[in-house]
């Protein structure tokens, strides 16, 4: 399992490269279909990797920061121009107007937070802006906050991994339960709002 992550991951990086790279991070946090993504460790090991000489570091955090910024943006607007349309059915049981109604309640109330910390939870940083978009937060703000957490995200993560590397000899040894800690670190809020939930119920 260790070599098929650490093989996985550094292939990857060394196959798509940075447009390879821009383009994962756009499709998971502006297209529904990229919830799939390994976002986090993708661009932690970008950073290492770049630390080995493989990209500019100043290139690949501001092309990660741009694709980041620009997903959540195209998120957004899918969520702004579908949702009202989704919601407009009285009798369905999924897409009730309700629920955009307490949509909207909760990214007022919400919303800046969730798309800072959304950016750092798997799955969640896929719907996040689009469920922002169906909740009618401003974009204005919506794009403050999209900014601040795409510069956390996109650029401190590769960072991280790009000092880590630099800092340490032989760092590559212990790149996979770096990677995996960073996997398993990103799933502790979404399992602890799920067990809160569940509590929550009993």
């Amino acid at each position: 399992m260790e070599s098929l992550l650490h093989f996985d991951l550094i292939a990857l990086v060394q196959t798509v490269g940075i447009i390879g790279i821009a383009a994962i991070i756009f499709a998971e946090t502006g297209l529904l279909i990229g919830f799939f993504f390994p976002g986090d460790s993708l661009l932690f090991t970008a950073g290492f990797l770049a630390s080995q000489g493989m990209f500019p570091i100043v290139l690949l955090v501001a092309v990660c920061f741009s694709a980041a910024v620009a997903g959540d943006s195209v998120g957004y607007a899918i969520g702004a121009r579908l949702g009202p349309r989704i919601f407009t059915k009285e009798k369905s049981r999924l897409f009730r107007r309700e629920h955009l109604e307490r949509t909207k309640a909760f990214y007022a109330r919400h919303g800046g937070k969730t798309i800072i910390l959304a950016r750092f939870i798997p799955i969640i940083r896929t719907f996040a802006p689009t469920l922002a978009g169906v909740g009618k937060m401003p974009y204005p703000t919506f794009l403050a906050y999209n900014m601040v957490g795409g510069f956390l995200w996109g650029v401190c993560v590769p960072l991280a991994g790009y000092f880590l590397g630099s800092a340490i000899p032989s760092v590559d040894k212990y790149l996979v339960p770096i990677v995996g800690g960073i996997i398993i670190v990103s799933l502790i809020p979404a399992i602890r709002e799920y067990t809160r939930m569940r509590a929550g119920r009993t």
